[in-house]
């Protein structure tokens, strides 16, 4: 059973996950870096460009995932190495203090607070998101072309894809596009006919929808929306 609600840290959300039996459902691209806890390790969930399958049995978990472009300043380090992987902490920070996390989530009666309460420390820590970046997410989620939004924030179209690489671990383009899925698969579950989602999410026609979810989530929609993701 999966559960989540909005985090105290900024734009983030905390979310839970437990054994229920079925399949274990492939994880899609969303634009955002996921800190997890299960078992006693703690990792981190890259941006993903395809969809994830998890390996192994169905467990328990608890997660943080941060708004768009804002973890590789929390972690410290660049989106782009993460891309597409699964990463223990403790190959990107001191085993030692990983140890230490780890044994503070064991001992906590409610392992995703205290998931949250490291989130929240480390980005007191951590300098402020970059202002730019939560601007360009919200203009691609609008449905604004890459070189209109890079006008509009005054940042040339190549100085804006390396800072992209660094923050959500590919370009703008691939953003868009990944943006651009999940807002058609929240008109699409809310009962939105396949055409008219289309169009409202920004594509040119049903059969570009298709093409586009075939690529990114590795499926059809209809499938999709059945419970395959």
């Amino acid at each position: 059973m999966y559960t989540e609600r909005v985090s105290r840290l900024t734009g983030a959300v905390v979310w839970t996950k437990r054994p229920t039996g079925t399949a274990v459902r492939p994880v899609l691209p969303d634009g955002c870096m996921d800190l997890l806890s299960s078992e006693g390790r703690l990792l981190v969930a890259g941006p993903d460009t395809r969809p994830y399958a998890p390996e192994g049995p169905d467990r328990s978990w608890a997660g943080i995932r941060f708004f768009p472009g804002t973890a590789p300043a929390l972690l410290g380090v660049p989106a782009h190495e993460l891309r597409d992987l699964r990463a223990d902490l403790a190959d990107l920070w001191p085993a030692a203090r990983v140890r230490r996390l780890c044994d503070r989530i064991a001992a906590a009666p409610d392992p995703a607070r205290a998931l949250e309460d490291i989130a929240l420390e480390r980005a007191a820590e951590a300098e402020a998101p970059d202002p730019l970046l939560r601007r360009l997410v919200e203009c691609l989620d609008e449905g604004r072309p890459v070189s209109a939004t890079a006008a509009e924030l005054g940042v040339g179209e190549r100085r804006l894809h390396r800072r992209c690489l660094t923050a959500f671990g590919y370009g703008p383009k691939t953003l868009a596009r990944i943006l651009r899925l999940r807002r058609a698969l929240a008109l699409a579950r809310a009962g939105t006919p396949y055409a008219e989602t289309a169009i409202r999410a920004g594509y040119a026609d049903q059969p570009h929808l298709a093409r586009e979810v075939r690529r990114l989530a590795g499926m059809p929609l209809g499938e999709l929306l059945a419970g395959g993701g």
